[in-house]
């Protein structure tokens, strides 16, 4: 067997529209409007510096099964610059791109770019240039978007002694901040002859196994605050003795970042907005070179937190860094801080905020009573089926961090006539 070496990519996820960015400057938005065209471009670069032998990309090849003509033609200068470079394609199409579904334009490929079919698993052979086998690449293409079956009973082991790769657009062990679609477990991956797994449709890189291995890559280009840190693809370099070595590439063109800034310490203004500053430099210094979009959050107890809350004051502030910044931007200022007391004890006391802040605790601990809570609050707001489909959107996480700015504020509110009572 001979030593290959091939880059697995998925989630490309081309002409994303990157909704809600409207604040942004004109120029910024066209530069993210093109950035899954840029990250594209740059593992097609990527392929012929390491001189892989071919590229596997995992499905969500574009953003929406009504895919853009220039998304589609993008793509195929893609696969006609690496066949040009002797550097093959092998497909396959996932939920957001469906086979069957949706608008595809009837474009020719190279011959070195081979698309899975959505009837069953197909099992293809890679030659090199100098007809020398290298690897057996099996895949299958979803042929609807809501694609419920397991899938991975139709891949088997070919007894031949090649590489075997599994190529899958799947939800394993069904995370729960992507679509269930083609859902499987961990173990029906295992014992089926693959050598690699080369999967798409989770947007976090992951390595759930190692040998075989189960590799997600996650998406080429982060398009919103909860696609944070870097994205790109996998080079994977494979021994003669059939030992996989993996080394992840960054492809992503601007990258999403999140920071807390702790207020505890502080006491003026100015040491505010230098602590914001110096968090945004150190956001910007850790992204590779790249420019970042940042969430700064202010957290934590202080005799600041009252100043926080003045109409006007973090919007200002946030005007103010951004007028500052260089090349990155301050996508949003978050307050998440609290008054100078002590939330347990106040919790611990008779009375209508105690019983408040007794019951957020019991719900912050429950997320099926925290859902609960959710969908009677929001049960008018789901009646517009725009306003519904951003709610069906909201993750534990963030209905967590309502639950608890909704504690401060009832801290806020009601603590101050609670102090006054008493002093009486």
């Amino acid at each position: 067997m001979r030593a290959f070496r091939f880059i697995h990519a998925a989630d490309l996820h081309l002409d994303s529209p990157f909704k809600g960015l409207s604040g942004l400057p004109e120029t910024l938005r066209e530069e993210l409007r093109e950035s899954t065209f840029a990250a594209l471009d740059r593992l097609v670069e990527l392929a012929q510096a390491e001189q892989a032998d071919f590229v596997l990309f995992a499905g969500d090849i574009y953003d929406a099964k009504e895919r853009s003509l220039r998304a589609q033609l993008r793509f195929q200068q893609a696969l006609r610059t690496l066949a040009k470079h002797g550097i093959r394609s092998y497909i396959v199409h996932g939920n957001h791109d469906p086979m069957l579904e949706g608008y595809a334009a009837k474009l020719s490929y190279p011959p070195e770019a081979h698309v899975f079919g959505c009837g069953k698993v197909e099992s293809v052979v890679i030659q090199a240039t100098d007809g020398m086998l290298l690897a057996r690449v099996s895949g299958i293409s979803f042929d609807r978007a809501a694609v419920t079956d397991n899938l991975t009973p139709g891949f088997s082991g070919q007894g031949d002694g090649l590489f075997h790769i599994g190529l899958l657009h799947t939800n394993v062990d069904g995370d729960g901040e992507h679509g269930n679609y083609a859902p499987c477990r961990l173990s029906d991956l295992l014992g089926r002859g693959v050598d690699y797994w080369a999967l798409g449709h989770i947007h976090t890189r992951r390595v759930l196994h190692e040998r075989p291995w189960v590799v997600y890559p996650g998406n080429i280009q982060g398009r919103h605050i909860r696609e944070t840190g870097a994205r790109g693809c996998f080079v994977v370099s494979v021994s003669e003795q059939g030992e996989a070595e993996l080394d992840f590439h960054p492809l992503d063109v601007r990258r999403w970042e999140t920071a807390e800034v702790p207020i505890d310490e502080l006491e003026t203004e100015q040491q505010v907005k230098d602590a914001l500053e110096d968090a945004m430099e150190a956001a910007k210094a850790g992204a590779q070179g790249r420019p970042v979009l940042l969430r700064l959050t202010l957290v934590g107890r202080g005799p600041l937190h009252g100043r926080l809350r003045r109409s006007g004051f973090l919007p200002e502030l946030a005007s103010m860094l951004r007028e500052a910044s260089d090349g990155s931007w301050l996508e949003s200022l978050a307050d998440r801080t609290g008054a100078p007391v002590d939330p347990v004890a106040l919790a611990e006391q008779s009375g209508f905020l105690g019983e408040l802040l007794r019951l957020s605790g019991e719900a912050g601990a429950s997320a099926e009573m925290l859902e609960d809570i959710g969908a009677e609050s929001f049960a008018q707001l789901e009646m517009n089926p725009l306003l519904a489909s951003l709610l069906a959107e909201i993750t534990e996480e963030e209905r967590l961090a309502w639950l608890r700015e909704a504690e401060e504020l009832a801290i806020d509110l009601l603590l101050p006539g609670i102090e006054a009572r008493r002093n009486e």
